[in-house]
């Protein structure tokens, strides 16, 4: 049976946490420019990632959340039941993790140093202003060989590597707290308490033809299922998994 996977963040840290991952998995996938027009995809995740960077103090706010598992999966040490290899490993990876983000200089100040971002940059925020006569600099740039322009692009998401290790790292430790469960939605529409979550994860059976409106925070939560042919809500149940991560 195929299922569609959606996630919700319940607080606004984690859906900036969430963008952020979104941006740089754009950035990873269309920098090998194997296709036409990837380099599209490539600057504009880039230029979005610095536009996050400049409004929010990204990088104290993982090196806070990382710390915090960090105190809680040393608090595990020794305890009767628990794998101390696997967790002493766990910790080993959140250590060098921590240590990388604190060495790391502010995200995304690479980026905006760079003198050839910096020249193409304000021209990609207009529509359609990625067009030769707009940006010469950029067509000249996607006519060297594509070893340089690979080699250009790894450079600078090399700069976001920091950033990077310690967002996956957070996300895979939140994600795992939750168990996926069966629910039914009444109607096409569930509520449940949430106690301090993160994010939801669901999985929703494609037969059902429905996508998820999810309102709430990291207490307390609704999912109102919505048809996609008419884009009102259903009024069938709906049977789906839900993991709450906290």
């Amino acid at each position: 049976m195929t299922t569609h996977k959606f996630e919700h963040p319940l607080n606004e840290k984690t859906r900036i946490y969430l963008r952020v991952e979104s941006l740089l998995q754009q950035a990873n996938s269309a920098a090998s420019f194997s296709e036409p027009h990837q380099h599209q995809l490539f600057f504009r995740s880039i230029f979005d990632l610095v536009e996050i960077f400049e409004q929010i103090q990204l990088k104290s706010e993982l090196a806070k959340d990382i710390e915090k598992q960090r105190l809680l999966y040393r608090s595990w040490l020794d305890v009767d039941g628990v794998d101390q290899a696997t967790l002493q490993a766990l910790l080993n990876d959140a250590d060098r993790t921590h240590a990388g983000l604190m060495q790391a200089p502010r995200f995304g100040q690479s980026l905006k140093e760079d003198r050839f971002l910096s020249s193409i940059r304000q021209r990609f925020s207009l529509p359609g202003g990625s067009c030769c006569f707009d940006l010469p600099a950029l067509h000249y740039w996607l006519h060297l060989p594509i070893e340089r322009k690979r080699q250009d692009a790894q450079k600078w998401l090399c700069s976001l590597k920091p950033l990077s290790d310690a967002l996956h790292l957070w996300l895979k430790l939140t994600r795992e707290t939750g168990h996926f469960r069966k629910q039914i939605a009444r109607n096409g529409f569930f509520q449940s308490d949430a106690e301090e979550a993160n994010i939801l994860r669901l999985h929703i059976p494609m037969e059902f033809g429905v996508y998820p409106m999810i309102s709430g925070h990291k207490n307390r939560f609704a999912i109102k299922f919505i048809s996609f042919e008419t884009g009102q809500a259903c009024s069938q149940d709906v049977g789906f998994e839900l993991a709450i991560c906290s």
